[in-house]
């Protein structure tokens, strides 16, 4: 009995020793291939080959694997049930495995721009064009490969392309529906499209939307996310940057100019403040150096209205250089021309001062002083 039971294991016993040493062979030479590779990559300047590497290691190693479990099957003697069965699965493994490292080897494009085009640098808008445009078609490129590679996998299916095709024959209303149902999906997706290539918006960007001002932090496949001023995170559609009207700030350049606003009394010596302003920008490094000017442009019944502009290298730098001047020129006023800031000025008629005697009363009846 004993030996009727070995005489049948035998031949699974052997066929899985061949498959666990096929397994160590692919897995021996995929980590003596890989070593060898992260040295040259490690040794040469660029670092295109150092992202291939560290994306392709993974998927790699099972694409060895299976290359390796292809080549000793026929030595394994399976029923023919189970050789077809092992040999369907080993080709979906293998389409799926080829569809993981096109994924992944399409990462390898954003790391490159992102070694090559620093966006921490004042002037970068060469660089926000470049990221926004090569991450949108990226993630498009890998949608496509992760659809194409799911086709590929179904169609090896006879049974689901039968009935594929029978669903596509006999319901077109449903697939009207679908159709309706994708529309959102697909219109984003060529929204996306059209910002790689138009750029209304590019990452870093300076934009207010929907009222919040803040910066293009993520553009994905099918919408972008805004970072606002005090950290929260604003979730837009891609279409709404199609069909909506919207602030750039920073559309042609980071640059931008900023203004401050004062409201003084008629008596201000605008001269005085005006060369004061350009005082305080020389000493602080928040201003570019390019552009400044203080204008009365509006006169009120009871004040001046008295705008400052000045430059700044970009848009947080600008925010912090209005704050700064807005709270020293109104130290100065405050200090050197108390007098300029708003009053309310109140007066009595002169004949009506004369006839009013300080012994008399107020109107309200409330007796004088003294009385």
């Amino acid at each position: 009995m004993g030996a009727e039971i070995y005489a049948i294991a035998e031949p699974w016993l052997v066929g899985a020793a061949i498959a666990l040493a096929a397994v160590g062979v692919a897995s021996l030479v995929h980590l003596v291939l890989f070593a060898a590779l992260g040295r040259l990559a490690r040794h040469t300047r660029s670092t295109v080959d150092d992202s291939l590497v560290g994306h392709a290691r993974r998927p790699a190693w099972l694409l060895v694997t299976i290359f390796a479990l292809v080549l000793v099957r026929p030595t394994l003697e399976l029923p023919g049930d189970l050789d077809s069965g092992a040999s369907r699965v080993l080709s979906l493994l293998l389409t799926a495995t080829v569809g993981w490292l096109a994924f992944n080897l399409t990462r390898t494009i954003t790391d490159v721009v992102e070694e090559r085009y620093d966006l921490g640098v004042a002037d970068n808008l060469r660089a926000r064009q470049i990221h926004t445009r090569v991450r949108l078609l990226q993630r498009i490129l890998a949608a496509t490969i992760l659809l194409v590679t799911a086709a590929m996998i179904l169609m090896a299916f006879p049974s689901i392309r039968q009935v594929g095709i029978t669903l596509f024959a006999s319901a077109g209303i449903a697939g009207i529906i679908a159709g309706f149902a994708a529309r959102p999906v697909l219109s984003n997706l060529l929204a996306g499209v059209q910002l790689a290539l138009t750029q209304p918006i590019r990452i870093d960007d300076v934009v207010i939307v929907e009222g919040e001002w803040g910066w293009i932090e993520e553009i994905r496949s099918t919408f972008v996310v805004v970072r606002i001023w005090d950290l929260r995170r604003l979730v837009v559609p891609l279409t709404y940057f199609i069909e909506t009207p919207f602030q750039n700030w920073t559309r042609r350049s980071a640059d931008i100019l900023g203004t401050v606003f004062l409201y003084t009394d008629y008596s201000v010596p605008v001269e005085r403040v005006r060369e004061e302003l350009h005082r305080l920008l020389q000493d602080s490094p928040l201003w570019d150096g390019k552009v400044w000017g203080l204008q009365v442009t509006d006169a009120t019944d009871r004040t001046l209205e008295l705008r400052a502009l000045m430059g700044a290298r970009n848009s947080g730098e600008a925010w912090d250089l209005r704050c700064k001047i807005r709270e020293q020129l109104v130290d100065f006023l405050q200090r050197e021309y108390p007098d300029a800031l708003p009053r309310l000025r109140a007066e009595l008629p002169r004949e009506a001062a004369r006839q009013r005697p300080l012994s008399e009363g107020r109107d309200d009846g409330t007796p004088a002083a003294g009385g």
